[in-house]
């Protein structure tokens, strides 16, 4: 751009647009998904399997009722050692976050990262209208970042 300013021209670099950079871009969409009523056991073997640190608990209808983390997994193994328990038999609803903070997929991805630093938490479930459309980790947020052109931030 040349804008001229008392008969002289200045060029001026033009200006990126700026890149509008979301939690929809970033968020995992095809979830692992658990039960109120799956086992610890179960959750573990998925969670290795998976290699994931933790998922959605969802009701029937598919609302989301709650999360489960490795260390909810970890509260169970040492309740297990303590009372000589190999198996671990208890339900999801006894061990899952129930009060669970949740984001929009409309919400920038800088705006997501200040929540995991305020919260230090390593996963956000994503709601739309009250429907869980997906899920925004840590992992993901930090992956996006050396991607993005740093013009357009």
């Amino acid at each position: 751009m040349v804008k001229s300013f008392q008969g002289v021209r200045v060029v001026e670099p033009k200006k990126a647009p700026i890149q509008n950079i979301t939690v929809r871009d970033h968020m995992s969409t095809k979830l692992i998904t658990f039960k109120e009523d799956d086992t610890i056991d179960q959750v573990m073997e998925a969670l290795t399997k998976k290699k994931i640190s933790g998922a959605p608990v969802v009701d029937h209808s598919g609302a989301l009722v709650g999360i489960i983390s490795e260390v909810d997994c970890l509260r169970e193994i040492i309740k297990g050692k303590y009372s000589n328990t190999p198996k671990f038999p208890t339900k999801v609803s006894e061990h899952m976050t129930k009060d669970v903070i949740t984001l929009s997929p409309d919400l920038s991805l800088f705006d997501a990262a200040q929540k995991f630093l305020e919260l230090r938490i390593r996963r956000f479930p994503v709601l739309k209208d009250g429907k869980l459309v997906g899920q925004i980790s840590l992992s993901d947020v930090i992956r996006a970042f050396p991607k993005l052109n740093q013009t357009t931030w």
